[in-house]
């Protein structure tokens, strides 16, 4: 039984928290940390979330996550924003608009295919 208004594949997300799992045969491996939290200003869909793909080296290629804020803009002045979904590729953090859990878990799919389809490496 579906409850109106419920994300449908939000308990597929949380059951994947603390789940480590290799995604090809050189090493390359997902992180997955989802955890509920209160619904805050910050955290509107209740959730604390970190989805990430790393090089067999450990070095963090792609995330998603909302785990910390984020600054405006590089430079002294900047300033955090309030909402702290986004997504990480190397240095770069661009804004993340989480609708749910299902676009979550296919954009952070999407990512991942993106970077290995790359050889593992970022341009």
């Amino acid at each position: 039984m579906t409850i109106p208004g419920r994300d449908p594949r939000l308990d597929t997300l949380l059951d994947l928290h603390g789940e480590t799992l290799f995604v090809d045969d050189t090493g390359h491996w997902v992180k997955f940390i989802v955890v509920r939290t209160e619904v805050t200003p910050e955290r509107p869909h209740g959730l604390r979330y970190s989805l990430t793909l790393h090089a067999p080296d450990g070095a963090r290629l792609v995330g998603i996550d909302n785990v910390h804020p984020v600054r405006e803009r590089p430079g002294p002045g900047r300033r955090l924003r309030a909402e702290r979904d986004h997504r990480h590729r190397l240095r770069k953090i661009r804004p993340y608009e989480y609708k749910d859990a299902a676009t979550l878990l296919e954009d952070f799919r999407k990512e991942v295919d993106q970077v290995l389809g790359e050889g593992g490496s970022i341009p």
